[in-house]
C-alpha cells in the first residue's frame, strides 16, 4: 500500500480514512501494523490460517468491501476500455500524469452529461404523461357534460 496515498487523504480532509481497500499484494503485516497504529480497517482476510468460525457481522463487512472495490476496479476497467487509459505511450511523467488527468475529466463529464440527460429526459416524459392525463381528463369530462 502507498502509505503516501494515506498521509495525503489525511493532509486533504484532516483524518484518516475508516477503511483502505487495497489489492492482495499489499495487504503485508508491515501495511497491516501501520493501519493498526493510526486506527484504519484494511480490507481482505486476516494473514494466516482462516478461522473455522466467522461471525455473519464480518462476513457482511468482507462482502461489502469486495463489492466496494469491484466498483472501483471496473471502473478503471471501463477506462481502459473506453477511455483508452491503457494507450497512453507519453515519455515524460508529467505528460503522462496529464493524460491520465484529462481521461478521468473526461470520465466525470461523461457521468454528468448522462445524469442530466435522464433528469430532462424524465422531466420531459413526466411533462408528457401529465398533458396525456390532464387532456384525457378534459376529454372525459367533455363527454360527461
Amino acid at each position: 500500500m502507498c502509505n503516501h496515498a494515506v498521509e495525503e487523504y489525511k493532509n486533504y480532509t484532516g483524518y484518516y480514512p475508516n477503511s483502505v481497500h487495497v489489492d492482495k499484494i499489499y495487504r503485508t503485516r508491515a501495511n497491516r501494523a501501520w493501519c493498526k497504529e493510526r486506527g484504519i480497517r484494511i480490507s481482505g482476510p486476516p494473514l494466516g490460517r482462516p478461522p473455522k468460525n466467522v461471525s455473519k457481522e464480518t462476513k457482511k463487512q468482507a462482502q461489502d468491501d469486495e463489492r466496494f472495490r469491484n466498483a472501483i476496479e471496473g471502473k478503471f476497467g471501463q477506462a481502459k476500455r473506453r477511455y483508452g487509459l491503457n494507450c497512453i505511450m507519453t515519455k515524460l511523467s508529467e505528460t503522462s500524469e496529464t493524460s491520465i488527468a484529462i481521461t478521468f475529466l473526461v470520465i466525470n463529464l461523461s457521468t454528468l452529461l448522462r445524469q442530466v440527460y435522464c433528469l430532462f429526459l424524465s422531466l420531459f416524459l413526466n411533462l408528457s404523461k401529465l398533458r396525456f392525463f390532464l387532456d384525457y381528463s378534459i376529454v372525459k369530462a367533455d363527454i360527461k357534460v
